[in-house]
């Protein structure tokens, strides 16, 4: 990996030079404080499409079950999963280290208790064993199509019956390419919403 793509939020260990903000960030009412760092994904805040998943996640009926934030970074989407989701258990998987410390510091900060955080390459480190009711991710499009595909297509072992998987995917990034994966991966692809370009997508493993 070249210096360049070191510091970016796809490599495992940055080395982008330290540089933390604070962010507030409100949704449904719970506000929650996020530390965050270069080299890590939107540093300066909230994606935008992060935000768009977190508010139409809120309103998806899933099995009671586990819930898995892949590409999970310093932790918005899958924290904000487990304060909706009190009584259920939150996987945030990443396979940038700074980004997952930080999302465990996030957590404590918080009061957040019922999540495990731990580095995966994708699902290569998510026990075979263990299934999830709702699987969200706001894939790392600048890793790469075959990154995102397995992403996406891998979902489907690791999902319940009638498990949820929700895609947040700009248009201009792949959002059409995403759309035909899912259909030929589970069957069924809804586009829920629509929002400045960004698309989030629910595919159900039926």
């Amino acid at each position: 990996m070249s210096d360049q793509e070191n510091q970016m939020y796809y490599a495992a260990n940055p080395t982008a030079k330290h540089d933390e903000h604070i962010i507030d960030y409100q949704i449904n009412k719970i506000d929650l404080k996020f530390t965050t760092d270069a080299g890590v994904f939107s540093k300066m805040r909230v994606d935008y499409g992060s935000g768009v998943l977190i508010k139409q996640m809120a309103e998806v009926d899933f099995p009671s079950s586990n819930i898995l934030d892949v590409g999970a970074g310093y932790g918005p989407i899958g924290l904000f999963a487990a304060k909706f989701w009190p009584e259920q258990t939150v996987d945030l998987v990443d396979v940038n280290e700074r980004g997952l410390n930080l999302a465990v510091q996030n957590a404590e900060v918080n009061g957040i208790t019922n999540v495990n955080i731990y580095k995966s390459d994708v699902y290569d480190e998510v026990p075979s064993e263990r299934k999830f009711g709702l699987i969200v991710t706001n894939p790392p499009i600048r890793a790469g199509k075959k990154v995102v595909s397995s992403i996406l297509a891998g979902a489907k072992d690791h999902l319940v019956e009638d498990g949820v998987l929700l895609v947040v995917i700009q248009k201009k990034q792949g959002e059409p390419s995403a759309r035909k994966l899912l259909k030929e991966t589970f069957g069924n692809c809804t586009i829920l919403i629509r929002d400045k370009g960004y698309y989030v997508l629910q595919a159900v493993n039926s």
